[in-house]
């Protein structure tokens, strides 16, 4: 089953995100509260543990959720091979992918202790369609 491991939260951009308990992704806004939320395309992102894990292989320590600013922290999905426009059903929420992967922006903290980093690759995006609350172990459904 895939699901969500974690959710993350940030008040200010160009920070990492700290896990919350849970989270209300409201429609056409992303996370309440989180800094990177709006009306635009890059409402949310997602990256999954197995990209992370990918990091952690190259000896990078101290890495988890929200390390690399990603709002939903997932397990079981290959984010990165769903196709822009493909909808998922998020805990209670619904979203649509709307990005694969982003530019890295100048000093990314990852990338300058390792040379390399796993979301302009792998991590993706999605706008929020349907309002709704995502906590840890929720199950995430390609539709």
């Amino acid at each position: 089953m895939s699901k969500v491991l974690a959710v993350n939260i940030s008040e200010k951009k160009g920070v990492v995100k700290h896990p919350i308990e849970k989270g209300y992704f409201k429609e056409n806004y992303g996370l309440s509260g989180d800094a990177h939320a709006g009306n635009w395309h890059r409402q949310v992102s997602l990256l999954a543990q197995e990209s992370i894990d990918k990091m952690k292989a190259l000896g990078v320590k101290g890495l988890g959720s929200g390390k690399f600013a990603e709002n939903l922290t997932t397990e079981g999905v290959i984010l990165y091979e769903l196709p822009v426009g493909t909808k998922i059903k998020v805990g209670e929420a619904l979203m649509e992918v709307t990005q694969i992967g982003k530019e890295c922006h100048k000093g990314c903290a990852i990338k300058n202790l390792v040379g390399d980093c796993i979301m302009p690759r792998e991590g993706i995006f999605a706008k929020v369609l349907n309002s709704g609350w995502i906590k840890p172990q929720d199950e995430i459904k390609i539709l």
